[in-house]
C-alpha cells in the first residue's frame, strides 16, 4: 500500500472541508498549501478586474509565495492536490507548490471545488510544473457535502 498525502489549498474554506475528509477517508496525512500573504475577501472578488485573484489569473506565469515548503513529498507515493477552480483552471499557486517540489515518479491525483465550472484546462496548465515522470491524474470535481462513504466510493472508482 502507497503512502498518501492529501495537499490542498483553500480561499474560502470549501476545499480544505473537501480535503479533510478525503485524507480521513482514505488515511492519508494532510498539508495545507497557504499563501505567504493570505487572501482577503477584496482580494479573491473576480467581478474587479485589479483583485489579486484576477491579476494572478491573468498572468500565468505569476507565482504566489507559499508560506512553508515542508510537505516532505519525498515520504509519499501518491499526492492528492485539492484547489478552486479559478477562471477554468487551478489558482497559479498551485504551479508555486508543484515547482518548489519534486515529484518525479510519483503518482499527483487532482481533485477541485467549483461553484459551477469544470476543469479546464487544469491538466494542461500544470504539466509543466512537474516531470515528465510524474503521473498527472484528472480526479475530478468533489463538490458539496461530501462524506467519508462518497469520498471512498471516489478514490476507488479512480483505480490507482
Amino acid at each position: 500500500m502507497s503512502k498518501k498525502l492529501v495537499a490542498y489549498f483553500s480561499a474560502s474554506g470549501v476545499t480544505a472541508k473537501v480535503a479533510e475528509t478525503l485524507a480521513d477517508a482514505i488515511g492519508a496525512n494532510i498539508y495545507e498549501i497557504k499563501p505567504e500573504t493570505p487572501y482577503s475577501k477584496a482580494d479573491l472578488d473576480w467581478t474587479v478586474k485589479t483583485s489579486r485573484s484576477t491579476i494572478e489569473m491573468n498572468d500565468k506565469t505569476f507565482r504566489p509565495a507559499i508560506a512553508d515548503k515542508d510537505a516532505r513529498i519525498e515520504d509519499y507515493d501518491t499526492i492528492f492536490v485539492g484547489f478552486p477552480i479559478w477562471w477554468y483552471v487551478a489558482p497559479t499557486i498551485i504551479n508555486t507548490f508543484l515547482e518548489c517540489y519534486d515529484f518525479s515518479g510519483k503518482k499527483i491525483v487532482l481533485f477541485a471545488t467549483s461553484g459551477g465550472s469544470g476543469f479546464g484546462n487544469t491538466v494542461e496548465e500544470l504539466k509543466n510544473s512537474v516531470s515528465d515522470t510524474t503521473q498527472l491524474i484528472e480526479g475530478g470535481l468533489l463538490n458539496g457535502k461530501q462524506t467519508y462513504q462518497s469520498v471512498s466510493s471516489w478514490v476507488d472508482n479512480l483505480d490507482l
